[in-house]
């Protein structure tokens, strides 16, 4: 499995009349089937790197490689269809279509691939399963709590097998205890579907869970700490 790679990456926004540096200089490698973090204070620029790494926003400069593709010389539909195949999300406000259940959150990103009906089905069943939340198939996200959505969130992210995770401060919207219930899942799901997840958070329970923690202040990596390469 390939690493994602970042050469030289830069980003700025446009504030009224000011260039607003919101990244500057990135060069990073992040190991394949790692529980990486990218930890900063707010305005550290973490959200950003994790939208670029994402594939849901471009750089001003750089170079971006996911699973040795380089993204950036797609084209934007090219770019879609790539992000839907290869990359999950899971959103601290969870995301979910409140009129779906729970089975249909997790099967709506198989039918925008057109995954056929069987094999949607196993998946589906398969991953709530896993996330303990079988008895909760047919229920909406009003009738799950914050810990059961999130759950959810995990399982509709992890849906299309994709090479790639990542979460923004998935804890952020929950208490601790929840919290490091759902880090621990997130942990499992990682090692036991060999899948590379990239989080944003400043969550200490997070930081403890870390293969990697990347470092960022004013837009800038200050910092990359790694664990032994894990078995």
């Amino acid at each position: 499995m390939n690493p994602v790679i970042l050469n030289k990456v830069a980003k700025h926004y446009r504030l009224d009349s000011v260039d607003v540096p919101a990244l500057a200089d990135i060069n990073l490698e992040i190991h394949p089937q790692r529980f990486t973090v990218l930890s900063g204070p707010s305005g550290s620029g973490k959200t950003t790197l994790l939208n670029l790494i994402g594939c849901v926003d471009r750089p001003d400069s750089g170079e971006i490689i996911v699973a040795g593709e380089p993204v950036l010389a797609l084209k934007d539909d090219a770019l879609s269809d790539f992000r839907a195949r290869r990359i999950g999300f899971i959103f601290q406000n969870f995301n979910l279509l409140p009129v779906l259940s729970a089975y249909e959150n997790v099967e709506y990103p198989l039918l925008l691939n057109k995954t056929p009906p069987k094999q949607r089905r196993e998946r589906v069943l398969s991953l709530l399963d896993a996330v303990g939340l079988a008895d909760r198939a047919r229920n909406r996200p009003g009738q799950l709590s914050g810990g059961q959505r999130q759950r959810v969130a995990i399982a509709r992210a992890l849906a299309t097998e994709p090479t790639l995770v990542l979460a923004d401060e998935p804890t952020a919207n929950l208490d601790s205890h929840t919290g490091d219930a759902i880090i621990q899942l997130m942990r499992k799901m990682q090692r036991e579907l060999k899948v590379t997840f990239v989080f944003s958070s400043h969550d200490p329970q997070v930081l403890a869970e870390a293969d990697d923690v990347v470092s960022i202040r004013d837009g800038r990596i200050t910092e990359i700490r790694r664990q032994e390469d894990v078995q």
